[in-house]
Protein backbone atom coordinates (compact mmCIF):
# COMPACT_ATOMS: atom_id res chain seq x y z
CA UNK A 1 0.00 0.00 0.00
CA UNK A 2 1.24 3.39 -0.92
CA UNK A 3 1.78 5.06 2.03
CA UNK A 4 0.85 9.20 2.43
CA UNK A 5 2.36 11.98 3.86
CA UNK A 6 1.22 14.97 5.28
CA UNK A 7 3.17 18.38 4.50
CA UNK A 8 2.20 21.50 6.07
CA UNK A 9 1.92 24.46 4.67
CA UNK A 10 1.78 24.05 1.17
CA UNK A 11 2.25 27.15 0.07
CA UNK A 12 6.00 27.44 1.31
CA UNK A 13 9.22 27.27 0.12
CA UNK A 14 9.98 24.01 1.59
CA UNK A 15 6.89 22.69 1.69
CA UNK A 16 6.38 22.97 -2.04
CA UNK A 17 9.98 21.09 -2.42
CA UNK A 18 9.32 18.76 0.17
CA UNK A 19 5.90 17.74 -1.82
CA UNK A 20 7.76 17.21 -5.25
CA UNK A 21 10.00 14.72 -3.58
CA UNK A 22 7.94 13.17 -2.27
CA UNK A 23 5.51 12.01 -5.51
CA UNK A 24 8.55 11.78 -7.11
CA UNK A 25 9.34 9.08 -4.74
CA UNK A 26 5.54 7.28 -4.82
CA UNK A 27 3.82 8.90 -1.74
CA UNK A 28 0.71 10.13 -2.10
CA UNK A 29 0.81 13.48 -0.46
CA UNK A 30 -1.47 15.48 1.79
CA UNK A 31 -0.81 19.31 1.96
CA UNK A 32 -2.47 22.00 4.24
CA UNK A 33 -3.51 25.39 3.37
CA UNK A 34 -5.01 28.18 5.35
CA UNK A 35 -7.74 28.74 2.26
CA UNK A 36 -8.42 26.62 -0.60
CA UNK A 37 -8.24 29.32 -3.38
CA UNK A 38 -4.10 28.47 -3.14
CA UNK A 39 -4.69 25.12 -4.20
CA UNK A 40 -4.29 25.81 -8.60
CA UNK A 41 -1.21 28.06 -8.04
CA UNK A 42 0.54 25.19 -5.76
CA UNK A 43 -0.47 22.29 -8.22
CA UNK A 44 1.18 24.81 -11.11
CA UNK A 45 4.11 25.02 -9.32
CA UNK A 46 4.23 21.33 -8.50
CA UNK A 47 3.39 20.60 -11.93
CA UNK A 48 6.83 22.03 -12.95
CA UNK A 49 8.30 19.17 -11.70
CA UNK A 50 5.94 16.20 -11.15
CA UNK A 51 3.14 14.62 -12.14
CA UNK A 52 0.77 14.75 -9.30
CA UNK A 53 -2.45 13.17 -10.42
CA UNK A 54 -4.41 12.36 -7.99
CA UNK A 55 -1.86 11.45 -5.65
CA UNK A 56 -1.63 14.94 -4.14
CA UNK A 57 -4.59 16.17 -2.22
CA UNK A 58 -5.47 19.74 0.07
CA UNK A 59 -6.94 20.03 3.43
CA UNK A 60 -7.74 23.61 5.42
CA UNK A 61 -5.94 23.83 8.48
CA UNK A 62 -4.56 26.90 9.94
CA UNK A 63 -1.58 26.52 12.67
CA UNK A 64 -3.65 29.11 14.63
CA UNK A 65 -6.62 27.43 14.93
CA UNK A 66 -7.90 23.49 16.04
CA UNK A 67 -10.44 23.34 13.33
CA UNK A 68 -9.53 20.78 10.54
CA UNK A 69 -6.28 18.91 11.93
CA UNK A 70 -8.28 16.05 13.15
CA UNK A 71 -9.60 15.66 9.56
CA UNK A 72 -5.87 16.67 8.31
CA UNK A 73 -4.05 13.52 9.87
CA UNK A 74 -6.59 10.75 9.03
CA UNK A 75 -5.18 7.97 7.26
CA UNK A 76 -1.82 9.32 7.38
CA UNK A 77 1.66 7.77 8.15
CA UNK A 78 4.20 10.59 8.24
CA UNK A 79 4.04 14.37 8.71
CA UNK A 80 6.78 16.53 7.42
CA UNK A 81 5.66 19.86 9.65
CA UNK A 82 7.76 22.58 7.77
CA UNK A 83 4.79 24.93 8.04
CA UNK A 84 5.59 28.29 10.51
CA UNK A 85 2.59 30.90 11.80
CA UNK A 86 5.87 33.48 11.57
CA UNK A 87 7.53 34.98 7.96
CA UNK A 88 8.37 38.37 7.09
CA UNK A 89 10.46 40.76 9.19
CA UNK A 90 9.67 40.74 13.14
CA UNK A 91 10.68 43.83 14.66
CA UNK A 92 8.92 43.92 18.09
CA UNK A 93 10.59 45.03 21.06
CA UNK A 94 9.35 42.04 23.19
CA UNK A 95 11.74 39.02 22.09
CA UNK A 96 9.39 36.86 23.49
CA UNK A 97 5.61 38.00 21.61
CA UNK A 98 6.28 35.82 18.91
CA UNK A 99 6.98 32.41 21.00
CA UNK A 100 3.14 32.06 21.47
CA UNK A 101 2.09 31.44 17.78
CA UNK A 102 5.03 29.34 17.93
CA UNK A 103 4.79 27.46 20.60
CA UNK A 104 1.08 26.38 19.88
CA UNK A 105 0.62 26.08 16.56
CA UNK A 106 3.23 23.32 16.60
CA UNK A 107 1.94 21.86 19.84
CA UNK A 108 -1.43 21.53 17.83
CA UNK A 109 -0.12 19.49 15.00
CA UNK A 110 1.01 17.27 17.34
CA UNK A 111 -0.91 16.66 18.96
CA UNK A 112 -3.32 15.90 16.42
CA UNK A 113 -0.54 13.55 14.94
CA UNK A 114 -0.74 11.17 18.35
CA UNK A 115 -4.20 10.96 18.36
CA UNK A 116 -4.15 10.12 14.90
CA UNK A 117 -1.95 7.36 15.32
CA UNK A 118 0.82 9.02 12.59
CA UNK A 119 4.02 6.52 12.93
CA UNK A 120 6.61 9.58 12.93
CA UNK A 121 6.61 13.36 12.84
CA UNK A 122 9.56 15.17 11.11
CA UNK A 123 9.86 18.83 12.47
CA UNK A 124 11.62 21.93 10.80
CA UNK A 125 13.36 23.93 13.40
CA UNK A 126 16.57 25.79 13.03
CA UNK A 127 20.21 25.45 13.30
CA UNK A 128 19.89 28.80 15.96
CA UNK A 129 18.37 26.15 18.27
CA UNK A 130 22.11 25.17 18.65
CA UNK A 131 23.94 27.89 18.91
CA UNK A 132 26.41 29.05 21.50
CA UNK A 133 27.04 32.23 23.09
CA UNK A 134 29.14 34.24 20.62
CA UNK A 135 32.13 34.90 22.84
CA UNK A 136 32.54 31.03 23.09
CA UNK A 137 34.85 29.97 20.25
CA UNK A 138 33.06 26.23 20.03
CA UNK A 139 31.57 24.28 17.54
CA UNK A 140 27.52 23.39 18.16
CA UNK A 141 26.41 20.24 17.26
CA UNK A 142 22.51 18.49 18.32
CA UNK A 143 23.19 18.04 21.83
CA UNK A 144 23.68 21.82 22.35
CA UNK A 145 20.51 23.50 22.86
CA UNK A 146 20.79 27.71 22.77
CA UNK A 147 19.65 30.24 25.33
CA UNK A 148 16.79 32.02 24.65
CA UNK A 149 18.15 34.64 26.86
CA UNK A 150 21.62 35.41 25.07
CA UNK A 151 20.89 38.91 23.71
CA UNK A 152 21.94 37.49 19.45
CA UNK A 153 18.93 36.27 19.49
CA UNK A 154 15.87 37.93 17.59
CA UNK A 155 12.07 37.53 18.35
CA UNK A 156 12.03 34.91 15.59
CA UNK A 157 15.05 33.09 16.77
CA UNK A 158 14.18 33.12 20.16
CA UNK A 159 10.37 31.59 19.35
CA UNK A 160 12.11 29.05 17.13
CA UNK A 161 14.10 27.67 20.46
CA UNK A 162 11.63 27.75 22.61
CA UNK A 163 8.86 25.90 20.18
CA UNK A 164 11.23 22.90 19.67
CA UNK A 165 11.97 22.82 23.59
CA UNK A 166 8.21 22.81 23.95
CA UNK A 167 7.49 19.85 21.01
CA UNK A 168 10.18 17.87 22.96
CA UNK A 169 8.41 17.95 25.83
CA UNK A 170 4.90 17.04 24.62
CA UNK A 171 6.38 14.06 22.75
CA UNK A 172 8.65 12.93 25.38
CA UNK A 173 5.22 12.96 27.77
CA UNK A 174 2.63 12.75 25.36
CA UNK A 175 3.86 11.09 22.20
CA UNK A 176 2.73 7.42 22.93
CA UNK A 177 3.56 4.90 19.64
CA UNK A 178 4.35 8.35 17.20
CA UNK A 179 7.73 9.01 16.72
CA UNK A 180 9.47 12.84 16.38
CA UNK A 181 12.82 13.65 14.92
CA UNK A 182 13.49 18.03 14.06
CA UNK A 183 15.40 18.88 10.96
CA UNK A 184 17.80 22.17 12.15
CA UNK A 185 18.31 23.91 8.95
CA UNK A 186 20.64 27.03 7.98
CA UNK A 187 19.91 29.49 5.59
CA UNK A 188 17.91 27.76 2.95
CA UNK A 189 18.22 29.20 -0.76
CA UNK A 190 18.00 27.53 -3.68
CA UNK A 191 15.59 27.32 -6.71
CA UNK A 192 11.96 28.89 -6.35
CA UNK A 193 8.51 27.17 -7.23
CA UNK A 194 6.94 30.15 -7.26
CA UNK A 195 7.65 33.71 -6.95
CA UNK A 196 5.83 34.40 -4.09
CA UNK A 197 6.75 34.40 -0.24
CA UNK A 198 10.43 34.19 -1.19
CA UNK A 199 11.91 33.99 2.46
CA UNK A 200 15.44 33.50 2.98
CA UNK A 201 15.54 33.71 -0.48
CA UNK A 202 15.20 37.70 -0.57
CA UNK A 203 18.70 38.07 0.37
CA UNK A 204 19.80 36.74 -3.30
CA UNK A 205 16.83 38.63 -4.74
CA UNK A 206 18.21 41.56 -3.04
CA UNK A 207 21.80 41.07 -3.50
CA UNK A 208 21.46 40.67 -7.75
CA UNK A 209 19.65 43.68 -7.82
CA UNK A 210 22.37 45.28 -6.04
CA UNK A 211 20.96 45.53 -2.68
CA UNK A 212 22.26 46.84 -0.21
CA UNK A 213 25.27 48.84 -1.93
CA UNK A 214 27.06 48.16 0.78
CA UNK A 215 27.10 45.13 2.62
CA UNK A 216 27.38 44.22 6.03
CA UNK A 217 30.18 41.36 7.08
CA UNK A 218 26.95 38.94 7.14
CA UNK A 219 27.34 35.11 6.93
CA UNK A 220 25.25 32.09 6.50
CA UNK A 221 25.34 28.40 6.80
CA UNK A 222 23.75 27.97 3.44
CA UNK A 223 21.58 24.38 2.59
CA UNK A 224 20.20 23.81 -0.43
CA UNK A 225 16.02 23.74 -0.49
CA UNK A 226 16.59 20.29 -2.28
CA UNK A 227 19.18 18.58 -0.13
CA UNK A 228 17.10 19.97 2.65
CA UNK A 229 14.14 18.15 1.92
CA UNK A 230 16.15 14.72 1.22
CA UNK A 231 17.18 15.19 4.70
CA UNK A 232 13.75 15.91 6.05
CA UNK A 233 12.81 12.43 4.31
CA UNK A 234 15.58 10.40 5.40
CA UNK A 235 14.82 11.60 9.17
CA UNK A 236 11.22 10.43 8.16
CA UNK A 237 12.43 7.03 7.20
CA UNK A 238 15.34 5.81 8.74
CA UNK A 239 14.86 3.50 11.84
CA UNK A 240 17.79 5.30 13.75
CA UNK A 241 16.49 8.44 13.41
CA UNK A 242 13.68 8.71 15.72
CA UNK A 243 14.06 10.67 18.89
CA UNK A 244 17.30 12.11 16.88
CA UNK A 245 17.73 16.00 16.09
CA UNK A 246 19.84 16.81 12.55
CA UNK A 247 21.39 19.82 11.98
CA UNK A 248 21.36 20.59 7.99
CA UNK A 249 23.64 22.72 7.02
CA UNK A 250 25.93 23.06 4.19
CA UNK A 251 28.79 25.19 3.21
CA UNK A 252 29.57 29.03 5.41
CA UNK A 253 29.33 31.62 2.72
CA UNK A 254 29.50 35.39 3.42
CA UNK A 255 26.91 37.93 1.52
CA UNK A 256 30.39 39.19 0.05
CA UNK A 257 30.78 35.80 -1.29
CA UNK A 258 27.32 35.23 -2.56
CA UNK A 259 27.58 38.76 -4.63
CA UNK A 260 31.04 37.52 -5.83
CA UNK A 261 29.04 34.15 -7.09
CA UNK A 262 27.00 36.31 -8.90
CA UNK A 263 29.02 38.62 -10.44
CA UNK A 264 31.44 35.60 -11.75
CA UNK A 265 29.03 32.84 -12.25
CA UNK A 266 25.60 34.86 -13.37
CA UNK A 267 27.63 37.81 -15.14
CA UNK A 268 25.66 40.00 -12.99
CA UNK A 269 27.25 43.45 -12.92
CA UNK A 270 24.78 44.80 -10.21
CA UNK A 271 25.88 42.56 -7.64
CA UNK A 272 27.39 44.83 -4.80
CA UNK A 273 30.90 44.80 -4.71
CA UNK A 274 31.52 46.77 -1.55
CA UNK A 275 31.47 45.88 2.36
CA UNK A 276 30.33 48.48 5.08
CA UNK A 277 32.56 48.24 7.94
CA UNK A 278 31.73 46.25 11.04
CA UNK A 279 31.99 49.26 13.30
CA UNK A 280 29.66 51.31 11.39
CA UNK A 281 27.23 48.35 10.96
CA UNK A 282 27.22 47.56 14.78
CA UNK A 283 27.19 51.55 15.42
CA UNK A 284 23.84 52.18 13.19
CA UNK A 285 22.62 48.94 13.96
CA UNK A 286 19.91 50.70 16.70
CA UNK A 287 18.63 53.21 14.36
CA UNK A 288 18.36 51.10 11.27
CA UNK A 289 14.95 48.92 12.09
CA UNK A 290 15.08 45.10 11.32
CA UNK A 291 19.04 45.56 10.97
CA UNK A 292 19.54 46.08 14.98
CA UNK A 293 18.54 42.09 15.27
CA UNK A 294 21.79 41.23 13.38
CA UNK A 295 24.14 43.39 14.63
CA UNK A 296 25.80 40.88 17.13
CA UNK A 297 26.30 38.49 14.27
CA UNK A 298 28.19 40.57 12.02
CA UNK A 299 31.20 39.84 11.93
CA UNK A 300 31.34 36.67 13.16
CA UNK A 301 31.45 33.15 12.05
CA UNK A 302 30.07 30.51 14.60
CA UNK A 303 30.89 26.71 14.04
CA UNK A 304 28.08 24.14 13.01
CA UNK A 305 28.65 20.87 12.48
CA UNK A 306 26.73 18.54 9.93
CA UNK A 307 28.51 15.29 10.81
CA UNK A 308 25.86 13.52 12.37
CA UNK A 309 23.01 14.26 9.51
CA UNK A 310 26.31 13.01 7.01
CA UNK A 311 27.06 10.22 9.18
CA UNK A 312 23.62 8.25 10.13
CA UNK A 313 21.76 9.89 7.47
CA UNK A 314 23.87 10.46 4.21
CA UNK A 315 23.43 13.97 3.78
CA UNK A 316 25.77 15.59 1.14
CA UNK A 317 24.86 18.76 0.53
CA UNK A 318 25.84 20.05 -2.92
CA UNK A 319 28.00 23.56 -3.21
CA UNK A 320 26.91 26.19 -2.33
CA UNK A 321 28.30 28.10 -5.46
CA UNK A 322 25.74 26.07 -7.49
CA UNK A 323 23.13 26.14 -4.84
CA UNK A 324 23.33 30.25 -5.31
CA UNK A 325 23.48 29.85 -9.38
CA UNK A 326 20.22 27.53 -9.42
CA UNK A 327 18.66 30.10 -6.57
CA UNK A 328 19.38 33.37 -9.24
CA UNK A 329 18.41 31.48 -12.49
CA UNK A 330 14.79 30.82 -11.09
CA UNK A 331 14.23 34.38 -9.97
CA UNK A 332 14.96 35.63 -13.58
CA UNK A 333 12.96 32.99 -15.00
CA UNK A 334 10.56 29.62 -14.02
CA UNK A 335 12.70 26.83 -12.44
CA UNK A 336 12.43 23.82 -15.15
CA UNK A 337 13.20 19.92 -14.15
CA UNK A 338 16.58 19.07 -15.51
CA UNK A 339 18.16 22.29 -16.15
CA UNK A 340 20.64 22.07 -13.23
CA UNK A 341 23.27 19.23 -12.91
CA UNK A 342 24.33 18.18 -9.87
Amino acid sequence: MTETVLVTGGTGFVAGWAIVRLLQQGYRVRTTLRELSKERSVRAAIATQVDADERLRFVVADLMQDDGWEAAMAGIDYVLHVASPLSGEQTSADRYALVPPARDGTLRVLKAAVAGGVRRVVMTSAAATTRQRLDRDIVSDETMWADPDDPQFDAYRVSKILAERAAWDFMKAHGGKTEFTTVLPGAVFGPILTPGNLGSVAIIDGLAKGRPALMPMLGFWVVDVRDLVDLHIAAMVSPEAAGERFLGVGEFLWMADIARILRERMSNDDAPKRELPTFIVRLMAPFLGPLRTLAPLVGRRFGVSNQKARHMLGFRPRPATDTIVDCATSLKMPYQPGSVVR
